[in-house]
C-alpha cells in the first residue's frame, strides 16, 4: 500500500517568492493574501509589509500601501527599489516632492536605477524644470538603452520644447522598442503633421490599424491626420479611453499648460447677472476632474457633474462639492432633463464635438427661462474655418466664432461671444471662443418663484 505524501510546510522565503510570482503575473489578490499569512507569523517581516503595500497600490488602495511601505523602509532603510515603490505611490497621490525625494534617495542608494532616474524626469517636467528632466530621461537611456518608457517621455519633452525633429526620432525608437505602444503611436502621428510630413502621420496610423482594428484612438487619429472620414463628433469610447489613461495626472499637466478655461467659465458666470446665494441648479457638462465645480459651487442650491470617464469622475468626486455626478454622454444626458437648469456650463468638452447641432439644441431644451449656457471651444482662426468646424491633428475640433453664433441663435438663444487664450500647447497659446447664451425669460421672476415652491430637482445636501 502506497503511503500519502507528507505535506511540507513552505517557509517564509518560499511563501514571499511565491507572492513576487504572483504579482508578476498579475494575480495582486492571491500575493496580498501571502503577504497576510506571512505577517501574522511575523508582524515586522520587511518584505511583507513592502510587497503587501505594493499590492494594496496595484489594488486601488494608496492609503494602505503608503502605511505599508513606508513601515517596510522603517525596518530596512537601504533599498533602492523599495524607495522607488514610495516615490510611485507618492505621485499617484499627487504627493510630487515627496515622490521626487524617494525617487532621488533611490538613485543616492543606486545610481544605476533607471527607473528612478526616468520617474523622476517625469516629476521635473511636471514641475515645470524641463532642462533637469531632459537630463534625467537621457540618463535613463544611457543606463538603460531598451528603456522605451524613457524615449517616449523625452519625445514628449522634446515636443513641448518645439523640437519636433528630435521626438519624431525618439518616438520611432520607443515604438521600436516597445511595438504595440499606443501613446507613442499616437504622439508620433502628431508629430509628423508638426513637421509637415502628413504622409508619414497617416502611415502610422495605418500600421495601427493593422495591428488594433478596433481601436477607437487609431481610428480617430487617423481621421484627424488624414482628413477623411472625419466624425461627427469624437465616439464615446475614444473620450473614454483618452481620459481614462491620464485621469490621475490630468490637473497637474493642465497646471503646467496654464489651463485657463474653468476660471474664464466662472467668469462669464458671474457676468451672467446670477447671485451667489445657491439658488441655481447648475450642470457641469463634461465636468472631468471637477475644476469648474469650486467655482460656481456657491450659485448653486444643486450642482451636478456630468463625464464620459470614470476616472474622471472619480477625481471629481475629490472635491466633495458636487450633488450628484453621472457617468453619461453629454448630449443623451440634456435630452432626458428638458428644464432642468438654470445655467449649463462646460469648460472645453465641445472640443470633441464637430457639429454642435444636436449638443446646442439638447442644451437650449434643458434650459429654463432666463437660463444660461456657458461654455469654450478653440476657435478656428484659418481663413474661411468661421463658418464651420475642422479636426486637428492633435484629435480635437476647433469652431468658427460665426458658425456658434448662427447655432445658438437657431437654438432661440442669445451669444455673447468672446476670445481667450485657453491654454499653451507646444509653448504657444491656444485661442478660443468664450461663449454665454441666454435663454429669453417668458417671466422674469421665473427662477424666484421656482425657489419658493421649492420644484428643484433635489435639494442641496447639508
Amino acid at each position: 500500500m502506497d503511503e500519502a505524501p507528507v505535506e511540507r510546510p513552505i517557509t517564509i522565503p518560499e511563501a514571499m517568492a511565491i507572492a513576487l510570482q504572483s504579482m508578476k503575473n498579475g494575480h495582486y489578490e492571491d500575493a496580498e493574501e501571502l503577504c497576510r499569512k506571512v505577517l501574522e507569523l511575523v508582524p515586522d517581516y520587511p518584505d511583507a509589509l513592502h510587497y503587501a503595500g505594493v499590492t494594496a497600490h496595484e489594488l486601488g488602495r494608496s492609503d494602505d500601501a503608503l502605511a505599508l511601505i513606508e513601515r517596510s523602509l522603517a525596518l530596512a532603510p537601504d533599498q533602492p527599489d523599495w524607495h522607488s515603490n514610495l516615490g510611485v505611490v507618492r505621485q499617484d497621490r499627487g504627493d510630487l516632492e515627496g515622490a521626487i525625494e524617494a525617487y532621488r534617495r533611490a538613485i543616492a542608494l543606486k545610481p544605476a536605477h533607471a527607473n528612478a532616474h526616468g520617474n523622476l524626469g517625469v516629476l521635473l517636467k511636471a514641475s515645470g524644470n524641463f532642462v533637469d528632466a531632459e537630463q534625467a530621461y537621457r540618463h535613463a537611456i544611457e543606463l538603460n538603452p531598451q528603456h522605451a518608457d524613457a524615449y517616449h517621455n523625452l519625445a514628449v519633452l522634446l515636443s513641448a520644447t518645439q523640437r519636433s525633429d528630435e521626438a519624431v526620432k525618439c518616438y520611432c525608437r520607443a515604438l521600436t522598442l516597445k511595438p504595440h505602444y499606443p501613446e507613442a503611436r499616437r504622439a508620433l502621428a502628431l508629430a509628423y503633421c508638426v513637421i509637415g510630413q502628413r504622409d508619414r502621420a497617416i502611415q502610422v496610423c495605418e500600421e495601427w490599424l493593422k495591428d488594433e482594428p478596433s481601436s477607437a484612438v487609431a481610428k480617430h487619429t487617423l481621421a484627424a491626420c488624414s482628413g477623411r472620414d472625419v466624425p461627427a463628433r469624437a465616439s464615446d469610447e475614444y473620450v473614454r479611453l483618452i481620459f481614462d489613461s491620464f485621469s490621475e495626472s490630468f490637473e497637474a499637466k493642465l497646471a503646467r499648460l496654464q489651463y485657463r478655461a474653468p476660471s474664464l467659465v466662472a467668469e462669464a458666470l458671474a457676468e451672467s447677472g446670477f447671485a451667489k446665494d445657491r439658488t441655481l441648479d447648475v450642470l457641469d457638462a463634461g465636468c472631468g476632474t471637477g475644476l469648474c465645480g469650486p467655482l460656481v459651487a456657491e450659485y448653486a442650491r444643486r450642482l451636478v457633474g456630468v463625464d464620459l470617464s470614470g476616472g474622471m469622475l472619480k477625481r471629481a468626486a475629490e472635491k466633495k462639492v458636487y450633488d450628484d455626478l453621472v457617468q453619461a454622454e453629454l448630449t443623451e444626458y440634456l435630452e432626458r432633463h428638458p428644464g432642468g437648469y438654470d445655467v449649463i456650463l462646460t469648460a472645453d468638452t465641445l472640443v470633441y464635438f464637430g457639429g454642435l447641432e444636436e449638443v446646442v439644441a439638447a442644451a437650449a431644451a434643458a434650459l429654463r427661462p432666463g437660463g444660461v449656457f456657458i461654455f469654450t471651444v478653440e476657435e478656428a482662426t484659418e481663413p474661411g474655418d468661421a463658418g464651420s468646424y475642422t479636426l486637428q491633428p492633435h484629435g480635437r475640433y476647433t469652431h468658427g466664432a460665426e458658425y456658434v453664433e448662427r447655432l445658438l441663435t437657431e437654438a432661440g438663444l442669445h451669444p455673447a461671444i468672446g476670445r481667450a487664450e485657453l491654454r499653451l500647447e507646444s509653448a504657444l497659446p491656444v485661442a478660443g471662443l468664450v461663449v454665454r447664451a441666454a435663454k429669453p425669460a417668458d417671466v422674469r421672476k421665473a427662477v424666484d418663484e421656482r425657489v419658493a415652491a421649492g420644484a428643484a430637482i433635489g435639494e442641496r445636501r447639508g
